[in-house]
């Protein structure tokens, strides 16, 4: 049998750690390489692509792509976490009506910049800045640029708390931006639930949660809910070498672009490269008259 190859739609329940996620697909599949694409919070839920096996090295362009959350902004107070696990720093009294808050969150749509939280997984000097954090202390973090391609309010649930839906990209802190929602309003916001929708191709109406993964593991039907790795990448350009250059190909070497198959690709651009038989190598890079490995997938 084929090592197992893909990535499987998890959804992540609250309770559970993205590293405990890892962990319990691991364990089922008899400890195949595992490893998923971007961190949930244990308080939050939703949409966690786990890649197994070679696909665990296109974790990177999974995570590069967009993201949708949807969100409690509740309004009154910031905390140390910009979310509800953390203290309460100052309260106020929610004054601003409606409209103000509507108007407020949509000011936040288009390029933005976001200092990261203290209370993150990001490295100062080799140290994660939560781990500084524990140890009360705070320091300087350079703001980021990220991008929030839609943000809307859903509902009021009541005067202090809204439900907001993000689209997002890769790096934007949902916490951060209810804190600077909170901020503009100027009565203070914290981020008091959190569900990730959306993970470039995976979407949450797609997902399974834990409890139906282990019973496909022990029925051994994985592959009824393994997606291969040229699925969850669909607008990637595939392209087949010719016989003559699969031993090129097998060996990680550059080739030219006339062994391929097609030549609509741009310089620069990503593609997937495949042996004259149809079985996928890798992703490759064009580089001039050349197509050069960037992820080898055999």
């Amino acid at each position: 049998m084929d090592e197992l190859c893909g990535i499987i739609n998890i959804y992540k329940e609250k309770g559970y750690t993205s590293h405990d996620v890892v962990n319990i697909v691991r364990k089922k599949l008899n400890r195949v390489k595992t490893g998923h694409t971007g961190t949930l919070d244990p308080d939050a839920c939703g949409v966690l692509p786990i890649c197994i096996g070679k696909a665990t090295k296109t974790a990177e362009y999974i995570a590069s792509d967009i993201k949708r959350y949807m969100a409690v902004l509740t309004l009154g107070a910031f905390t140390t976490t910009q979310d509800i696990s953390g203290e309460i720093i100052q309260s106020f009294d929610v004054n601003c009506n409606e409209n103000e808050i509507i108007n407020a969150v949509e000011s936040f749509r288009g390029d933005i910049l976001q200092t990261p939280p203290m209370y993150s997984a990001i490295k100062i000097n080799g140290k994660k800045l939560y781990e500084l954090a524990r140890e009360g202390k705070t320091i300087e973090r350079k703001k980021r640029k990220v991008t929030i391609y839609d943000i809307r309010v859903l509902e009021f649930k009541d005067k202090r708390n809204i439900v907001i839906d993000v689209i997002c990209s890769k790096g934007t802190y949902i916490r951060t931006l209810c804190n600077d929602i909170g901020e503009k309003l100027g009565c203070g916001g914290f981020m008091s639930e959190l569900t990730r929708t959306r993970t470039g191709n995976f979407y949450i109406e797609d997902s399974i949660k834990l409890a139906e993964f282990s019973e496909k593991a022990d029925l051994g039907k994985i592959e009824d809910i393994l997606m291969p790795i040229e699925d969850v990448m669909p607008d990637m350009k595939k392209a087949k070498a010719a016989s003559a250059a699969d031993k090129y190909v097998i060996n990680g070497n550059k080739i030219n672009l006339s062994y391929l198959d097609r030549k609509d690709i741009d310089d620069g651009e990503n593609f997937f490269v495949y042996k004259n038989d149809g079985k996928l190598v890798g992703i490759y890079k064009k580089e001039n008259e050349f197509a050069k490995p960037v992820t080898m997938l055999m």
